[in-house]
């Protein structure tokens, strides 16, 4: 069998979609990876298409939603997918429709305790009313793909709870 051959290809297709979904360009790309040729890998990716294994939309929408479980705000997972070669208004749908506001609040509120007492940890709990420690919690929070407002909002948040929670000990 030569290493052109469709049914491989397929296989191969087969199995990289059994371990999870792909989007159409990291299916194409893991395929090329294995060194099938231009014309074998379209024709698989239409045959599989045909046969409904891929869509991009059901991909966005599951991938939305298992990053935004895992404490990823909604921009970040947008930049995540249309990385993973999804078109921009696919993303941004899958983000509006999968990535529930009230999700949004409470997963940055976690990171943002996480971060908190981490930093208070290493650097005691009086750092926590400083400039300096607003703008890392700040960079933290926005790198993980919060929107500024939430951010912000979230740190004024927390910094209450915590000056209440030191002046009861």
């Amino acid at each position: 069998m030569s290493m052109n051959d469709p049914d491989r290809c397929y296989v191969a297709a087969l199995r990289i979609l059994n371990h999870r979904f792909n989007s159409v360009a990291e299916l194409r790309r893991k395929l090329s990876a294995k060194e099938f040729d231009r014309e074998t890998i379209a024709a698989t990716i239409e045959r599989l298409d045909a046969e409904k294994w891929l869509d991009d939309e059901r991909f966005a929408g599951l991938f939305a939603r298992a990053r935004s479980l895992k404490n990823i705000g909604p921009q970040r997972i947008r930049r995540e997918l249309v990385a993973a070669g999804v078109a921009d208004d696919i993303a941004e749908r899958a983000v509006g429709e999968n990535v529930e506001p009230a999700r949004e609040r409470e997963g940055v509120t976690t990171l943002c305790v996480k971060k908190m007492r981490m930093i208070a940890r290493r650097y005691g709990t009086s750092y926590l009313r400083t400039d300096e420690c607003r703008k890392k919690l700040a960079a933290y929070l926005l790198n993980h793909g919060y929107g500024p407002s939430l951010v912000f909002h979230t740190i004024d948040e927390c910094m209450k709870i915590k000056r209440v929670l030191s002046a009861e000990s």
